[in-house]
């Protein structure tokens, strides 16, 4: 197990796990739920060796980054982008090339409407958008309240969410059992369940991406590429192709045969498809 981040910083009072790699053009690659910027790891080298320098993160409240105790704390996606904001002022980047995957799209979507000049292009990853989120069975158990699933039984919680991964990709066998493990640990035990509920679960409120409804068309200022699992059952591709009609000038690409976690199930894909769109640029 190697994780591609390698330093710590303080934004806004609160430490963030980061790492940079390679020289050249920037990428900053933003991950989403329930995952880290290891999702990147098979990624991020084939982006290095075509000569780009990739600039990688966890979220607030993710991965190796800080677990706020004080729930006051705010790791919504509108609340991250000031995290990302912190940390293009200490990797120096005024312009740069944005890779985004699930909420990391909301994210994304966010800075990229507010600061459409910093960006050199925009890749979007089965990504969240509009109303798509959260799933009917995770809004029931949002509506039980978080307080029951924060006190689950370990084993049980365990067992939940390890098939709850097994469901973002359309190859079981893609999901290794080192990153299956490194996923279900880091939203498990004494810190990481109740920080899952407490900064991941919690905000996955659709107002974040719908108050950006109707400025979608604005991203088609820079160029835009959509990246979509064909058997993403989490992100189904009609919201893809909502995306694509929305944002002018989009490329739209369906891999086939992946599902929601398409770094995992088809990381050289979703790299050839990164790079080239990048060079083309």
């Amino acid at each position: 197990m190697k994780h591609i981040v390698v330093d710590h910083t303080l934004i806004n009072n609160t430490r963030i796990a980061h790492g940079v790699h390679g020289a050249g053009e920037p990428v900053v690659l933003i991950h989403g739920t329930p995952s880290s910027s290891y999702i990147w790891r098979n990624v991020m080298p084939h982006l290095v060796a075509a000569g780009y320098q990739v600039h990688v993160f966890d979220l607030l409240g993710y991965g190796l980054s800080e677990r706020p105790w004080d729930t006051n704390i705010d790791t919504s996606m509108t609340a991250q982008v000031p995290i990302l904001e912190g940390l293009l002022d200490l990797w120096e980047l005024d312009t740069f090339h944005l890779v985004a995957h699930d909420i990391g799209g909301g994210v994304a979507q966010r800075f990229g409407i507010q600061s459409t000049e910093r960006l050199r292009s925009l890749t979007m990853i089965d990504v969240v958008s509009y109303d798509s989120y959260p799933s009917k069975r995770t809004r029931q158990q949002m509506d039980a309240g978080l307080d029951v699933l924060i006190e689950t039984p370990d084993q049980q919680h365990r067992s939940h969410f390890s098939d709850w991964l097994l469901s973002t990709v359309q190859n079981k066998q893609k999901l290794s059992d080192d990153a299956h493990d490194v996923f279900l640990d880091f939203i498990s035990g004494p810190v990481g369940q109740a920080s899952m509920f407490q900064h991941q679960v919690r905000h996955y409120d659709p107002s974040h991406t719908m108050e950006l409804a109707d400025q979608m068309h604005e991203l088609g200022q820079v160029p835009v590429k959509l990246i979509w699992g064909a058997d993403d059952a989490w992100q189904v591709t009609d919201w893809a192709h909502k995306l694509n009609q929305a944002i002018p000038g989009s490329e739209l690409t369906i891999i086939e045969d992946c599902g929601h976690f398409s770094p995992e199930d088809q990381p050289g894909r979703v790299a050839e498809l990164i790079v080239t769109f990048l060079s083309g640029r």
